[in-house]
Formats: structure tokens, sequence, C-alpha cells
């Protein structure tokens, strides 16, 4: 044997000795225990949720261009389009037809024609006017339908039109210029000439249909912190319903509970000594009430929620999938967060899921606080669901999703990252129990959710909307409030209508409504109401009959017609009230989903107030409707500026119609009263502050759902609870090793604003 045979057969043992180590070295790890696990294959739409999908950047651009060269009218882009041009306010998807929409999903139809929903405001025209036109086929826009009388029984009047950014930017010159006329009050009240206040609008902008005055509340503005909490005292009434911008002009002042009306009267007030004036120093960035700037070094990270293979849900395009759990999802630029065709072990449960709209009704002894009911789809809900911030809005590791929309601008824009979907360890069991009489065991299962996530920013507030997929068939629906509360200037008897949070600052009373409308398809489009409840019996006891006991019983009804399934609030419902199918479960029970709200909602408005009918919806925390296409919605964005004549009065469609063995809406009212307190300063907490409701199978199963999951944790007092293969508890050490790979953090929700 030569010398090069010796080092040829060398290399090769020490070759052989290293694998063997390296074999030695990894065994008994469970090399799979940190590699990725994609989820399993769930049921494939091949492309049919995109039905429901909203509309690409490149679409928008494409309805816009089509607009532009068919309408014979000179467009300008509405961010710098005067009230007396023609402009796009807004291009969103047109939903088809259900029945559409349902041959095509399960009837093997043909696709339904993507088409688009424009809105245009027409100034420029001897009769002004809103006007919405379908436009379609997309991508490729051939055609274009009117289809506002369709929609509204009529013209929709130029007045109702939301306030654009551009009629902001023109009314806050107006407001600079008339302040400029009191400069010796203004350095007296506030150290300020005016151009460093912030000027907040308010809502609605009169007291009757064709009313465009707003009063507008002027604040100390202090970079990085929330002026909402500053008032000055200062106050102005501006009208600008004229078309064109050099008629506006200040109406009204209020200042510190009296009425001026005009700057140049205030001044003369306060020359001749005759106005009582608070002087208030311009506040500090560092000590300003509000600041939300950290007040002490990051301490040590907290918990960090992980997937330790990866993901369990699947996101593709507008669709995801779940442990059984199917959900389109989608964003409306004015009301908000909508999602289709969601689906439990492949069947239809739900066919929309949407936000309708948020109102914020305030009281204070202010002109711009009394007066103020904030409709926030009219300023865009969805519109406003800015990027979301990594790791503290939603988890880390959660999959953000952009949004596109195409409102006051010709341009579409996107907010990145702006709605999030995440599984969420609930740290609490889904189910448990521990056995300890007979045979001693433990079984449970975790409460582990899907959950889809976008926050608006509407001015102060910041709303949290969350729809949350159970695995025991449950959905739930739940709105966080938080931000900034909204403020007046303390003066009088301010807190009859609220309480003193600051030197100056009037935190007011205000009530959130919220509304949301809940398409049930309950095994099938067709099913009933049905209602049961508890009574009490006075029966003789069987076994001594000289005895009486009060036996509860199941008062159970069927509702018949819309009436009946209008409850309104403050008034006792049903405690069960579920939508029934005629097909029944294996225990011959109809198979249903019961609707379980939890809301602390109060009178909206007396209905003898002339804008009640606006927000009709709120007269009732649920009502039940026959499923119309002529009422997709409960409200409308016009209904804001024209709350006296409203655009879609919701309580037009209840009329008594039948409701048995049909398509059924449910409509569902959660809210609450916030009376703001000292503890609302700088935000208010989500703590508390939240409401909403559940969809919940009621006999839809012929048994709990969840204990098909794989999480499933059982195990005996014979059996040893440490090892892997008896617990899944017990493999979960080694998962300790499988932190994730974090992605660098990344914010870039400023600059799209």
């Amino acid at each position: 044997m030569n010398v090069k045979t010796v080092l040829i057969l060398l290399v090769l043992a020490l070759a052989t000795i290293f694998a063997l180590v390296c074999v030695l070295l990894t065994r008994g790890r469970a090399p799979s225990t940190c590699q990725h696990q994609p989820p399993a294959q769930e049921d494939t739409d091949d492309g049919q949720s995109l039905v429901f999908a909203d509309l690409t950047p490149e679409e928008m651009v494409q309805v816009v261009r089509y607009l532009q060269g068919n309408l014979g009218v000179r467009l300008v882009d509405a961010w710098r389009a005067k009230p007396s041009d023609n402009c796009i306010a807004s291009v969103d998807v047109q939903v088809p037809a259900k029945a559409e929409v349902l041959r095509f999903l399960d009837g093997g139809g043909a696709r339904p024609a993507r088409e688009a929903l424009a809105v245009l405001y027409f100034g420029d025209q001897p009769d002004p006017n809103i006007t919405e036109y379908v436009v379609g086929p997309l991508p490729t826009p051939l055609y274009h339908r009117d289809v506002t009388v369709q929609k509204y029984g009529g013209k929709v009047p130029y007045h109702r039109r939301p306030v654009t950014g551009k009629e902001y930017v023109d009314i806050n010159a107006l407001i600079h210029r008339e302040l400029r006329k009191a400069p010796r009050f203004l350095a007296a009240c506030c150290e300020s000439d005016g151009t460093d206040l912030a000027i907040l609008t308010t809502a609605p902008r009169g007291f009757k249909s064709g009313d465009r005055a707003t009063w507008f509340v002027l604040f100390h503005d202090v970079a990085g912190t929330g002026y909402y909490l500053s008032p000055v005292g200062l106050e102005v009434l501006v009208e600008h319903r004229d078309l064109h911008v050099s008629r506006w002009r200040l109406r009204q002042v209020f200042y510190n509970g009296q009425y001026f009306a005009s700057m140049g009267d205030l001044e003369d007030a306060f020359v001749a000594n005759l106005l009582e004036v608070v002087r208030i120093k311009k506040p500090q960035a560092e000590e300003v009430l509000g600041s939300m700037r950290p007040r002490h070094p990051p301490g040590s990270p907290g918990p960090l929620q992980y997937e330790p293979q990866g993901p369990r849900y699947r996101v593709r395009g507008n669709r995801v999938t779940f442990q059984g759990w199917s959900i389109v999802f989608g964003m409306n630029p004015n009301s908000g967060p909508r999602l289709f065709d969601i689906r439990y072990r492949g069947e239809r449960i739900v066919y929309e899921l949407s936000l309708q709209e948020a109102l914020a009704l305030y009281g204070s002894n202010c002109p711009g606080g009394m007066s103020t009911r904030y409709l926030d789809g009219s300023f865009g809900i969805g519109r406003f669901a800015y990027e979301l911030v990594r790791g503290l809005d939603c988890p880390y590791t959660a999959t953000y999703v952009d949004q596109h929309y195409l409102t006051e601008s010709e341009t579409p824009k996107t907010n990145q990252n702006s709605l999030c979907i995440f599984e969420h360890n609930a740290a609490l069991p889904l189910r448990r129990h521990f056995s300890d009489s007979q045979s001693l065991y433990y079984g449970g299962l975790r409460k582990n959710t899907l959950v889809i996530r976008a926050i608006s920013t509407l001015i102060n507030y910041d709303y949290i909307w969350d729809f949350m997929f159970h695995g025991s068939g449950d959905v739930e629906v739940r709105v966080h409030a938080t931000g900034y509360i909204s403020s007046s200037f303390l003066h009088g008897r301010g807190t009859d209508y609220g309480n003193r949070v600051g030197p100056h600052t009037l935190g007011t009373m205000h009530l959130h409504h919220i509304h949301y409308k809940v398409d049930l398809d309950v095994d099938g489009q067709l099913n009933s109401l049905e209602t049961q409840d508890m009574g009490y019996e006075l029966v003789k006891d069987p076994w001594s009959m000289q005895n009486t006991i009060e036996r509860p019983y199941l008062r159970r009804e069927r509702l018949q017609r819309e009436d009946e399934a209008a409850f309104p609030l403050n008034t006792p419902m049903p405690r069960y009230l579920s939508f029934a199918s005629p097909k029944t479960n294996k225990w011959g029970h109809q198979r249903s989903y019961r609707i379980q709200v939890t809301s602390f909602a109060g009178e909206h408005l007396p209905t003898s107030s002339p804008m009640e009918r606006s927000i009709s919806w709120g007269r009732y925390q649920l009502a039940v409707t026959r499923r119309k296409e002529e009422e997709p919605t409960s409200t409308s964005i016009y209904n804001q500026n024209d709350p006296w004549t409203p655009t879609v009065a919701f309580a037009d469609f209840i009329n008594n119609e039948t409701i048995t063995n049909e398509d059924l809406v449910a409509w569902i009212s959660v809210g609450f009263l916030h009376v703001p307190r000292a503890e609302d300063v700088p935000n208010t907490v989500t703590v508390g502050n939240d409401v909403g409701f559940f969809l919940r199978p009621y006999n839809y199963f012929n048994e709990d759902p969840s204990v098909d999951s794989p999480d499933s944790v059982y195990f005996s007092s014979e059996q040893d609870a440490g090892l892997c293969g008896v617990n899944p508890l017990a493999c979960l050490p080694p998962t300790a090793a499988c932190a994730p790979h974090l992605p660098p953090f990344h914010y870039g929700g400023f600059s799209n604003l």
C-alpha cells in the first residue's frame, strides 16, 4: 500500500468520523421542531373570492381615465377643485348582486362583471348635484350608467356632499384672515397671533336642509402632541354654502360664554375692557397636557407572541383560511372593514359582515361641542385606517396587508400595512375540565383565535376594529375606542356636561354608537328568527303534593314579521335570538346561529329631534329585516351634512314584511356612554371601552366542533404527562429555541398624509 493510498483512506476515514459526530450531536433533537410547517391545505377557491375584491390601483386609474374621456364635462382633480368645479370624489368596487354572486360561487354560473362605483360632484352645472355611476367592465371600462335615482329615489342635492380637504383648506385660510382682526385679544388670551392655533371642525352644519354653516373650535397647537386637550375658548361659525369661496364669511364668534358678530367686535369688546379674558400661556412641548412622550427609559421587553413553526393560517389575495375557517376581507373607504363569504368547514355561515357607521354625539355648553354629531363614515372610516405599528397595534409577526383607495384625488393612494391578520393565544382555555372524582384526568384546549384587525383614526379618536374566529365555530366582533377625548373650554356650568381634566379643559361627555350589517346564511339563504328565554311556572312537587316549586321553563317563539324583530334600545330583548334553518341537526333541533350582543348603548337622540331619522338605525339594539339589494347600507355619507332630510333613513327598512323562511339581515347597534375622567389624559385606554357581539352556533353542529382540534390536550392519572407522545404541552420546551427571525422594524405611516 503506497503513501497516496494511505492518505486517501485517512481522508475518507476522517470524513466518515465527521459525519458520525454530526449525527451524534444532532441525535435526540427534533429537527422539525423549528422547521416551518405550512398550514394544512385548506379548500381552494380558484380565485372565486376575487368577486368581492377591493379595486386595485390599476383598476382605479382605468376608471378615472374612462370618466375623464366619456362624461363630456371638464373634471378638476378633487384635491384642488373649488365647489364650483366638477370632480371625482371617490371610486370603489361595486359588489355584484348577491344572486349573481351565489350563482357563480355555488351554481357554476358565469363570473359577474367586475364594476366600479364612482361618485362625482358636479358643481359646474346649472343644477349642481352629486351623481353616482357604475363603471365597467374592469379592467377596461366600456360603459357607465347613472344609478343615483335608482339608489336614492331622486337626485342627491349638492349641499349634502362631504366637505373635501380643499374646502377645509379654504375655510382655514378664511379663519386665519379673520383672526388677524383681533391681534390684541389673541395676544392677551392665548399668547398667539392666530397662525399657531389648530382648527377643529364640527358637524352637522346648521339647523335645516340646505345649510352649510360650521362651528370651528380653536386650540393651542404644540408639535408632537394632541391639540384636542388645549382649547383656548375661541370658536367661530363659518358660512360656506356658496359655490364661490370669495363669498364665504365668518358669521359668528364665541368666546368664554359670550357671542359676537365678528372678530372685530370681539377685539372692540376687549379694548373697551368689556370682555372677561382667561389668559392662557402657550404650552411648552415638555409640559403640555396630553403629551404621549415617554417619561422613563425603556424597561425590559414584555412577552413576545410568535409561531414556532410559522403561521398556521394562509392568506391568498383577499382570502384567509385557518383551521376550517375561510373569510374574504376588504375595506370600504367610507364605512370601513367588510367581510364576505365567511365559511366554516366548507359551509357558508355569513354572506356579508360589514361595519356601517360610527356615531359620536357630544354635549357641552360651548357651541362646537353641543352641536357635534359626527357620522364618521362621511369622513372615511376605511380611508383613515392608516399603517399599523408592528409589535404594538398587532403582533410583530402578524401578516400585514396594504389597502388602496381613491378619494378626493384622481390618483390612488395606499395605506401600507393597514390591515393585520394573526393567530392570537388568549392565554385562556377555550374549554377545560379537571376530573377529581371517579376517573382522574385533565382535558382542555387553548383559546387560539384568528384575528382580522384594522384601526381607524377619526380626527381625535382611534377605533380598533376586530373580527375574531374561534375553533368552536363562534365569530366575535369587537370595537375598542382609544385616542384623545375631544374637549371644550371650561367655563360657567361646564361640569354639567363632563369633567374638568386640565386647567381650562372640559372633557365633554359623549356617546359612541356603532352599527353593523350581518347577512347570515345559516345552512342556506332561507332562515327564520327564533327566540328563547326563561320563565317560571308554579307547580306542585310531584313527590310532595302539599308543596310547590317555582320551575324554570323555556319560552320559545318564532317571530313572524319585521316589526316584531326590531328591538328598541333600553327595552327587553330575548336572551336567545337565533337565525334558524329549516334543516335540523342529529338531535332534531333546527340548525341555528345565535346573536349575542354586548353593549351599553343608551338613547342615540330623542325621536323628536329633526335629525334623528338620519341615524334611526340607532333606535334599535337589533333589527332583523328581509334582505334587499336596494337596502345595501343602513346609512349614507350624505346624511352627515343633511341629517334633516336623510338620503338613507334606516327606519324605512322596517315595514312589517314577513321574515319566515326568508333571506334575512341582522342590523346590530352597539355603543357606550363616555364621561371623560382625569385618567383619559393623555389618551382613553381600551380597558372597559369595548363593545361588540358574537355569532354563536346553536344546535348547528351535533357537538362542539373544537373536539377535532389538533391542539386538544388530554392525559389521565395513569399516564406520564411529561411525555411528548402523551401530552402535546410536553413538546413545547424545545420550541423555546425557535425564536423567530424578526424583520427590521419599519414604519411608513406618515408618508401618505
